[in-house]
């Protein structure tokens, strides 16, 4: 059985009425090596579109590497009217999703959406290409993320060099992406004094991706859904997390205990004055894990702005993006 090579999970609060086959629902295989066949991975890829001449094209996008060895590298997007402007814009670093297993900064589906962003937001967004497990377990993917931080710090690219207000950045990231977005905010944090002059001011945290071995009742209740099945996430993380370590590490888990092994971080966070936008779906069977956090962010004293809507699903604004609107326009108010 493929399932057979990965991390025992606890499984003592499973559901017995799971009926989806998580391989076969995210079109991966399992090779007997421990890892990942993608290649019949359902979400096509877009090409960077960096020429300016087509007038058709309202956002302009190039792919720039960050660090060769680790085949690690961003996709930014620059509104096309930047290119005549003195104005500098905000900047969004930007994880995508795919419960660190799959997708890429090149994915349609999230290309697109960052597109949208840029335009809607008139900002610049750098979608961040990072490693994905189980070749790379956590936490190199949060290195990748923090790595990423850096780079733009000391980039000479143009795009960034010459049209960007490094001081107003914000972490945003989706699903998995919001998980990355959280942790490469809380070390950014610690270290805050040396990504200057970037000057991050927040968290996005998009239908963020968390877990625990505890299963909430939206788990319960929405564990065969399509979008994101329960099946789907624990081997997920199964495939993420390191070696040994079940879905109440931090990193899966962080409000365990009270968020005490975070706390450190989210002190710092909180004396930066960062504010955080938490967004979800009563349609996502993480919106409880998303709820959770938010309650825990308030309680150690950090500005949160929840954003939990009716009937949508996980990920929607990308599946969907006409129904990107509203989330749109939530990201203008907060930003």
């Amino acid at each position: 059985m493929q399932c057979s090579m990965l991390n025992t999970m606890s499984t003592e609060t499973a559901p017995t009425n799971l009926t989806v086959n998580p391989l076969e629902d995210l079109q991966v295989t399992l090779n007997p090596d421990g890892t990942l066949n993608r290649d019949r991975f359902v979400f096509p890829d877009t090409s960077a579109t960096p020429d300016p001449t087509p007038p058709t094209i309202s956002v302009l996008s190039k792919d720039v590497t960050i660090n060769s060895s680790h085949n690690t590298w961003v996709r930014i997007f620059l509104p096309r009217h930047a290119l005549c402007s003195e104005e500098k814009l905000p900047l969004i670093v930007y994880y995508h999703g795919g419960g660190f297993i799959v997708g890429s900064a090149a994915s349609t589906i999230f290309h697109e959406f960052c597109v949208t962003l840029a335009s809607e937001l008139s900002a610049i967004i750098a979608s961040v290409e990072y490693r994905l497990a189980p070749e790379h377990r956590l936490p190199l993917a949060y290195d990748d993320a923090v790595e990423a931080l850096h780079w733009v710090k000391t980039t000479r690219d143009e795009w960034l060099a010459d049209h960007t207000d490094l001081s107003t950045c914000y972490l945003m990231g989706t699903s998995a992406g919001g998980n990355l977005a959280f942790h490469a905010g809380l070390r950014a944090s610690a270290s805050h004094h040396d990504l200057e002059p970037l000057k991050i001011r927040g968290l996005i945290l998009h239908q963020p991706f968390f877990g625990g071995t505890q299963r909430t009742p939206s788990e319960l209740r929405l564990a065969n859904n399509q979008t994101l099945p329960l099946a789907a996430s624990d081997l997920m993380w199964e495939l993420s997390l390191p070696i040994g370590v079940n879905r109440d590490h931090e990193y899966c888990n962080p409000v365990v205990d009270g968020g005490f092994k975070l706390s450190e971080g989210l002190d710092k966070m909180r004396s930066l004055g960062w504010r955080i936008l938490v967004t979800g779906y009563d349609g996502d069977l993480l919106i409880d894990r998303q709820g959770e956090l938010a309650k825990l962010l308030k309680e150690k004293g950090l500005s949160v702005v929840s954003d939990f809507t009716e009937g949508g699903f996980h990920m929607i604004d990308l599946l969907e993006p006409d129904k990107s609107k509203p989330l749109v326009q939530t990201l203008k108010t907060f930003m």
